[in-house]
């Protein structure tokens, strides 16, 4: 599951958040830089309407501030009207930043007449729009992110539940469909039909698989008890030896697949009882005559099935003998059960993607037919328990099957 801060929603509401504020800032830049040109040019004409009546009225008697002293006139604007051949130049004065002012002046031959317009109130008025629109972008900001959070939400929402289902048919679920989640005709909609699609697909190619598993062992069985019967009539010899124990092999399988088949179905049901787990384990461990070390350390009660258990138990047992490497352990510790076995342990893909039957692994694991851990997983979940496969670093495959507490 995302974090809440990493999540679509928080992208999507960064995202709005983020353009916003970029159409918030180039209209605030528009608007000023248009209100800052229309001022200087306010302004400009203001000043040189006041120039043109200082310069129509006689030396000595002008009463509108004109300055007729080149030395009192700014630097910048005495360049500007002698470049311009002595014509009539503005010149906006910021050198005092709080007391702007517009200034006016020309040359005519030798006389010099200059005036200045104060912008200072054309200056508090840029600020004051300024501050407002940035006020008013706040606002937008604050109407629009919830909204656009809210209706993030509702998509993500449709996600989510999205999710949930295809997690649930990974699980194992196969009849979970997203439903009225996907509703419409967007591009999630899309993807819950493409999920119910698949999910449909691959329960039916499920179903097909294990029908044509539980047809076989059906079929196989009514022969199977047969050649049974004719193989225990046959005379003692090497021979006949070698043909029982052929024949007991293939009952063994027919078995497992039907145990498989129901497993499949979920035809399988739990009787659970109160047993001491300790000696479970122990007589499971004695019935299969194999050499294996039993460690018991705090063993409790568990209520499950003893039946089952034990098929759990005998599975794993035999897949260590028959893939791994002597010696072979049995920790009991709690309601834990860890068999452990020092060969090469279980392949990469049985650790990622869990038993699969009639599929062993690698070479050095040994032959079989895939179907003891995957019997022993089916029957783990029948008693929910938890049933889980690593390697040990030091080398060894380990299984821990972790029971239920009462």
């Amino acid at each position: 599951m995302a974090r809440p801060f990493t999540s679509l929603r928080w992208k999507i509401a960064a995202l709005v958040a983020a353009a916003c504020c970029a159409v918030a800032l180039v209209i605030g830049l528009l608007v000023h830089k248009t209100t800052y040109d229309r001022s200087l040019s306010e302004g400009s004409a203001k000043a040189l309407d006041r120039l043109a009546t200082a310069v129509e009225q006689q030396p000595g008697l002008s009463t509108n501030g004109a300055i007729h002293d080149p030395d009192d006139l700014p630097r910048p604007l005495r360049e500007l009207v002698r470049q311009a051949g002595g014509a009539p130049q503005t010149w906006y004065d910021t050198r005092v930043a709080h007391v702007p002012w517009m200034w006016a002046a020309q040359e005519d031959g030798d006389r010099w007449t200059a005036v200045r317009v104060s912008m200072d109130l054309d200056l508090l008025s840029r600020k004051a729009l300024d501050r407002h629109s940035a006020y008013a972008a706040l606002a937008a900001l604050a109407v629009v992110l919830p909204a656009s959070a809210l209706t993030t939400q509702l998509l993500v929402r449709r996600l989510r539940r999205v999710a949930v289902t295809a997690r649930r048919i990974t699980d194992g679920e196969l009849d979970a469909r997203t439903g009225g989640f996907g509703r419409g005709s967007d591009e999630i909609a899309d993807i819950s039909a493409a999920v119910d699609a698949m999910a449909g697909s691959l329960q039916q190619r499920l179903r097909t698989e294990q029908q044509f598993t539980a047809d076989v062992a059906h079929e196989l069985r009514t022969p199977l008890m047969g050649l049974v019967t004719s193989a225990e009539l046959l005379p003692d010899s090497e021979v006949t030896e070698l043909v029982r124990d052929r024949v007991q092999a293939l009952r063994a399988l027919v078995e497992d697949l039907l145990e498989v088949s129901r497993l499949d179905a979920g035809a399988e049901q739990a009787e659970p009882v109160s047993v001491p787990l300790g000696e479970v384990v122990e007589d499971c461990l004695r019935r299969t005559g194999l050499p294996v070390h039993v460690s018991t350390t705090d063993a409790g009660t568990v209520r499950t099935d003893p039946r089952r258990l034990d098929r759990i138990l005998a599975n794993l047992i035999a897949n260590a003998h028959r893939h791994g490497r002597p010696p072979l352990s049995v920790t009991v510790h709690g309601t834990t059960v860890v068999v452990r076995d020092h060969g090469p342990g279980y392949p990469a893909k049985l650790l990622a993607q869990g038993p699969q039957r009639f599929r062993t692994g690698t070479t050095e694991r040994g032959q079989g037919h895939g179907l003891g851990l995957t019997i022993a997983l089916g029957q783990a979940q029948v008693i929910q328990a938890r049933l889980e496969f690593t390697n040990a670093p030091e080398g060894g495959a380990i299984a821990t099957l972790s029971l239920p507490t009462n």
